[in-house]
């Protein structure tokens, strides 16, 4: 689907405030409340608007321990089976397939650091991991979701 500028406007306002009305999003880039609910209908059934979320404080359930983590595999594994040992993790928040030695690189984010070194080490019991190399998160300087 291809954007044009009042769309691109539209998302950068809900990338700011997503739970803006239709009729403040239509004041703020110059469109009716109604062409405003248009262009969201339809980028969100053409998959540009992918769905809506909530963003909570990790401090809030107490998952404030975090790590990134490069997964090392044997042989070749393809994405399909990473995502199905991955996913049997709850303690893994999300995990990308990327380029150079690592195979995947995963984000943790546990209770604690016994909870944590536990999720790790479920990763490295998978018969297909090789070997993982963590890097444990002691502060977030930006975030910018998308």
């Amino acid at each position: 689907m291809a954007l044009d500028d009042l769309d691109r406007r539209i998302l950068e306002e809900l990338k700011v405030d997503g739970r803006v009305s239709y009729h403040e999003l239509g004041e703020r880039i110059g469109l009716s409340p109604t062409a405003v609910k248009r262009r969201m209908d339809r980028m969100h059934e053409t998959g540009a608007i992918r769905g809506y979320t909530v963003l909570i404080d990790p401090a809030l359930d107490g998952r404030e321990t975090e790590a990134f983590v490069e997964v090392f595999c044997r042989g070749t594994v393809g994405p399909d089976e990473l995502r199905r040992i991955l996913s049997g993790i709850p303690d893994v928040i999300e995990a990308q397939t990327v380029t150079g030695e690592a195979d995947a690189l995963v984000r943790l984010r546990a209770t604690s650091m016994p909870a944590l070194e536990d999720a790790l080490e479920k990763v490295r019991l998978a018969p297909q991991v090789d070997s993982t190399r963590s890097a444990i998160v002691l502060s977030q300087l930006l975030s910018r979701r998308e």
